[in-house]
């Protein structure tokens, strides 16, 4: 099988990885790739924003399978030029990747579903700005929550306390034409599911969790992610089915009968609060950086449950199955990370990183003229270690990126130390217990 995979970043890396273990091993190619991409597909100069080019790529490659990894090229129209065309695609449409690309509009699908999710205020005026504030914060002791309504690569949301910070971000977007979306604060810890889509049915992939603030202690500034791990040993027996039962199912069963088949992946964010599981955000493709973890993890084959999934017929693939134990991946961030990104620096010790077992997902990194790898983006690089439990996986994971050298960057120290602090926890537990005892407090990590 030929396949092309359109997208530069870490989570295309995840996915090419995961397909180059597929036996047979597919033919793969990449648009634009990175320097990570590189070392297993052959890399093609076809931007992600050109779909003209994507498609000239396609016809000159003839690929069985075509996988849209990034959101910006689905919501311009990447995966229907590319089905104009003839070829076969796992990515939706513009109009059903439009559920990411307008949070309001994903709002409205989630009502019609009757898909539990948190109230929403949609402000299109500043005039209308502290009347919404008072709606979904009527007590004003939560934090505000307060999201651009477009894209906005993981950094469009401000949660705080302080009423004027979230004045201050809705206001610039307000101001640069844009909208905001309004939301009440979920409490409790947050699960991100992939589920695969041919436009009817749902196959979910591996939950995991992923850390959006830049700093340890869940500290600093929104980012589009700092680390995740896989698997979750503190969700709820039956969580995943739940999730399939009452969110992703219900989903696509109102695009489809919108007319909006949905194929692809349906990335559902959620909070397991006090009062119920809730849809934070959905998003139109693979999340990044929790592919990293989920694919590490994959045993079946990536590549014929695309396939499928893009001709319609999720019934003729095998279920997804998991390797044992756990995966977790740390972020390794450019000086000045996400506020002002700065590029061009060097990077050295991938390859002592991987002599160690951790890999190496290139996420936002080029070549200089002289073939010196570099930064090239705020999110440089994911480090994955696994192991038998996630302390294990941790631990790896860290000593991968205290072996890279990037001047300036950042990573976090603490991405699953408190889930894997459960997990020891739960362990020892259950070494003391009768087989009849149970004890999960439900940590969020």
């Amino acid at each position: 099988m030929k396949i092309l995979v359109i997208g530069t970043g870490g989570r295309e890396h995840a996915i090419i990885r995961r397909l180059a273990a597929d036996r047979p091993a597919p033919e793969l190619h990449a648009a634009p790739g990175n320097p990570g991409i590189a070392e297993l597909a052959t890399c093609h100069d076809a931007g992600v924003g050109d779909l003209d080019a994507q498609v000239a790529l396609a016809r000159e490659l003839l690929p069985d399978l075509v996988v849209i990894g990034p959101e910006a090229p689905l919501v311009a129209g990447s995966a229907d030029r590319l089905r104009g065309a003839g070829f076969t695609v796992f990515g939706p449409s513009a109009a059903a990747a439009t559920l990411e690309g307008s949070k309001s509009w994903a709002k409205e699908i989630m009502a019609a579903a009757g898909v539990p999710t948190a109230a929403s205020v949609t402000v299109t005026a500043l005039d209308q700005l502290a009347a919404g504030l008072d709606r979904v914060n009527p007590l004003g002791d939560v934090p505000f929550v307060v999201k651009a309504d477009g894209l906005a690569a993981g950094k469009g949301v401000v949660v705080t306390p302080d009423r004027d910070a979230a004045t201050v971000h809705a206001e610039a977007v307000l101001t640069a034409g844009g909208s905001v979306v309004l939301e009440e604060y979920l409490d409790g810890p947050e699960v991100s599911l992939f589920c695969v889509s041919d436009g009817s049915r749902v196959v979910p992939l591996a939950p995991a969790q992923d850390f959006k603030r830049a700093l340890d202690h869940d500290e600093g500034p929104n980012t589009g992610g700092m680390g995740a791990y896989s698997p979750l040993p503190w969700a709820p027996e039956g969580l995943v089915d739940e999730v399939v039962r009452t969110v992703a199912q219900p989903t696509i069963d109102e695009l489809a009968a919108r007319g909006i088949p949905f194929v692809g992946v349906l990335y559902c964010g959620l909070a397991l609060t006090s009062r119920g599981m809730r849809v934070v955000e959905f998003n139109a493709r693979f999340g990044d950086p929790e592919t990293q973890v989920v694919l590490e993890r994959l045993a079946s084959p990536l590549g014929p449950l695309l396939l499928e999934a893009a001709h319609g017929n999720l019934s003729a693939a095998d279920e997804p199955t998991w390797h044992e134990g756990s995966a977790v991946t740390v972020v390794i961030a450019s000086a000045g990370y996400p506020a002002a990104a700065r590029t061009g620096d060097e990077i050295t010790g991938v390859d002592a990183a991987q002599q160690l077992g951790a890999q190496v997902i290139h996420a936002g990194t080029a070549r200089d003229a002289d073939g010196t790898l570099i930064s090239a983006g705020g999110r440089v690089l994911t480090v994955v270690g696994t192991g038998g439990d996630l302390e294990t996986a941790r631990a790896l994971a860290l000593a991968g990126a205290e072996a890279i050298h990037l001047e300036g960057s950042s990573h976090r120290t603490d991405i699953a130390r408190k889930a894997a602090e459960h997990s020891t926890q739960a362990a020892a537990a259950s070494d003391n217990t009768s087989s009849d005892d149970t004890s999960d407090d439900g940590s969020p990590a």
